[in-house]
């Protein structure tokens, strides 16, 4: 009994001895965690370091930590960020109170963050338009009868039908070229001294009733009459028309055949209202056509039609276009340069590095190893990924072609907040811009700004979207959360940053994520 009595006990002090151990292990694993956890958030911006403190590092005032990568969500003090296996990064003050982003050099190299610089230049080509090919009015010839007659037979029976210079269409029987004919061969026939007037006089009668030199020659040299005459074609091209056919009584004035001349070409190209300014009657242009590859055609801007796409916004502009060979048909489609225009050279960016707004275009520039600032600039001509800029740039300039929309809307954010911090709140009727209203999906929220996933909001013409809104000057409305579905009202100010006006909780979307 004894011995039972002492087994039990031995284990039950076994399985204590267990327990500690293993809670002595979690204990110093988790401290270890912790550890592991701090060690980034201290050498990210100094250990004990909050919002307002110096940095003694650079010496500048810490405004706020928060995440690149998610940088609507703001913290007082340094971390591991919530969001991204990374620490917090410090946001400074700048000297100047300007929207300026100061970033670290290894979080720039972790955004992917390249720059280019501003250089002068001409564009390879100031512009590239669409276009389709279209019958030159100007080669189109019609053939019409200028006397009663009988078509005998009709060679050319289709239109689009390609003829050449010469080739004969329709015989046709005249009764008045048959009388025309007669006279001249009996005045050749007389013997008298008005012989040469009275032939002359012949000639001209054939020729009034419609007869063609050639037709004339033929009757001249053969001393016979030629009852049967052939309607040939006058230029190398195609029939668009076909009026004659086998056995047709034809009376004056009818329309045989209408014929097009395919030596040169009309392209109708459909170009931007804003770049019609720069085209001139006369201008050299270049066409490349998707039927053949690798031939560069040439041409020269015939006019500039008085026909505006209300559509597209797009003017038509007429070029003509030589076309050797006949190998480009009516219908196909064209790619025409516009060579640029003459005139000293123009600063050049990449076309990737402008961030339009639907107000203007900005571009993120570096103004210091890791600072970056938005300028407001105005754009030219833009092609082979390359757009000029006629103002608010300088050259040699580095100016952010990678993430510079995460750096603009760090930069927003910081100056709507220095705006709010600096000027007293104005009262609602002082408001730049009417009052918008959403609804939409809180994301994440702060002191000075909330994080909305709204849908569209036809009023401000912006799509669905995620994106940050300033508090307003009252404070931020308490009692949300992320998660919840909201109907918010906002303002626009004139550099495009949204301030909320008021917020008020919805009823859940049908189909909404919780």
């Amino acid at each position: 009994m004894k011995q039972t009595t002492m087994a039990r006990t031995l284990v039950v002090l076994l399985v204590l001895a267990s327990a500690g151990g293993a809670y002595h292990l979690g204990h110093q694993q988790g401290r270890r965690q912790m550890a592991a956890t701090d060690a980034p958030a201290r050498s990210a911006g100094g250990a004990n370091l909050k919002a307002g403190d110096i940095d003694p590092g650079t010496g500048k005032r810490i405004l706020y930590w928060h995440d690149p990568m998610v940088p609507g969500q703001r913290f007082d003090k340094p971390g591991k960020s919530p969001f991204m296996d990374m620490p917090l990064s410090p946001v400074y003050e700048e000297a100047g109170g300007g929207a300026t982003v100061t970033v670290d050099s290894r979080v720039t190299q972790n955004l992917g963050v390249r720059t280019a610089e501003v250089k002068t230049g001409r564009l390879a080509s100031a512009l590239e338009v669409p276009g389709n090919v279209a019958i030159n009015e100007r080669g189109i010839e019609v053939l019409q009868a200028r006397t009663s007659g009988f078509v005998e037979h009709a060679y050319a029976r289709t239109t689009l039908d390609p003829v050449r210079k010469g080739q004969p269409l329709a015989l046709i029987y005249s009764p008045e070229w048959v009388t025309a004919q007669e006279e001249y061969l009996a005045v050749t026939r007389m013997g008298t001294s008005l012989h040469g007037d009275l032939r002359e006089a012949a000639i001209a009668r054939m020729r009034q009733t419609g007869m063609t030199e050639q037709h004339i020659r033929l009757v001249q040299d053969t001393g016979r009459l030629q009852p049967r005459l052939a309607v040939t074609s006058p230029v190398d091209g195609i029939v668009t028309e076909v009026g004659a056919r086998d056995g047709m009584t034809v009376p004056p004035g009818t329309t045989l055949f209408r014929l097009a001349s395919l030596a040169t070409v009309w392209v109708l190209a459909e170009v931007p209202e804003t770049h019609v300014s720069r085209l001139r009657p006369g201008q050299t242009v270049s066409a490349v056509a998707a039927a053949l590859p690798g031939q560069t055609l040439t041409g020269k801007v015939d006019a500039i039609l008085p026909d505006i796409n209300p559509g597209t916004r797009t003017v038509r502009v007429r070029i003509e276009l030589q076309n050797k060979g006949r190998q480009l048909l009516p219908g196909m489609f064209v790619t025409v340069r516009f060579d640029a225009a003459p005139g000293p050279d123009r600063l050049l960016v990449p076309t990737e590095s402008l961030i339009h707004t639907g107000t203007r275009t900005i571009v993120m520039i570096e103004t210091a190893p890791g600072g970056f600032s938005p300028v407001e600039v105005r754009t030219g001509a833009t092609s082979g990924g390359q757009t000029e800029v006629t103002e608010g740039l300088e050259a040699g300039q580095k100016v952010v072609v990678s993430g510079q929309f995460l750096l603009d809307s760090e930069a927003s954010l910081r100056g709507a907040t220095q705006r709010m911090t600096a000027a007293p709140a104005a009262p609602a009727t002082a408001a730049a811009g009417p009052e918008h209203e959403g609804t939409g999906r809180v994301e994440a929220v702060s002191a000075e700004s909330m994080t909305i996933s709204h849908e569209p909001i036809p009023s401000a013409d912006w799509g669905a979207m995620t994106m940050d809104f300033a508090a307003p000057a009252s404070g931020m409305p308490q009692g949300f959360k992320p998660g919840d579905r909201i109907r918010f009202r906002f303002r626009l100010d004139r550099d495009g940053a949204a301030t909320l006006s008021s917020v008020e909780r919805a009823a859940p979307a049908s189909g909404a994520r919780p």
